[in-house]
């Protein structure tokens, strides 16, 4: 079960996880984002369904963000809290990177899922690129409008679903997830 509210994620897990079962987890009470990793944060999560979630599913919990080399790696674990009043997370960014011409940028997703028997496997799926000088595409959600991959001209929103499936952040998490638990 992914600890998780976002459809987003969970659809994009459930993409990435053929074979698995990706279900939200029904519950109350999240632990707030205060980890200073990604790690941290997702591990809460997963911890937090362990706690309240069916004994016998595996707990996922997840947590991603955008870190930005121009913004000493901002703005990293608080990406989903960045946004300034009245703006969109990614129009913040855009905002503050400005004119500037460095404008590398690295997409990050870190998976801890724990099994019914408390035993935790970690992953994590980084994804290089740019930052685009403006929102281009309707795709994906969050930073994929204004992130460019490494090796493309299109942001992911313009790359479209079919290619964040098996490319994004998200995406190479579950792979390493799959190969730390020896699966395929």
């Amino acid at each position: 079960m992914l600890c998780s509210r976002n459809e987003h994620k969970r659809e994009e897990l459930a993409a990435a996880l053929p074979g698995w079962t990706v279900d939200l987890l029904d519950a109350d009470d999240y632990p707030p984002e205060t980890g200073a990793t990604y790690y941290e944060n997702a591990r809460a999560k997963a911890l937090h369904g362990r706690a309240v979630g069916p004994a016998g599913s595996w707990m996922l919990g997840e947590d991603s963000g955008i870190e930005v080399d121009a913004l000493g790696g901002g703005p990293g674990v608080r990406s989903a809290r960045s946004a300034a009043p009245g703006k969109s997370p990614e129009q913040t960014l855009l905002d503050e990177l400005g004119d500037r011409p460095e404008r590398g940028a690295r997409m990050i997703t870190h998976l801890v899922a724990i099994a019914p028997d408390g035993r935790e496997v970690d992953a994590v799926g980084v994804l290089e690129g740019t930052i685009a000088r403006t929102a281009r595409g309707r795709g994906g959600f969050g930073y994929d409008p204004i992130f460019v991959p490494d090796g493309e001209q299109r942001t992911v929103a313009e790359l479209g679903d079919d290619w964040k499936r098996r490319n994004s952040h998200r995406a190479r998490a579950a792979a390493a997830l799959r190969s730390a638990l020896g699966a395929s």
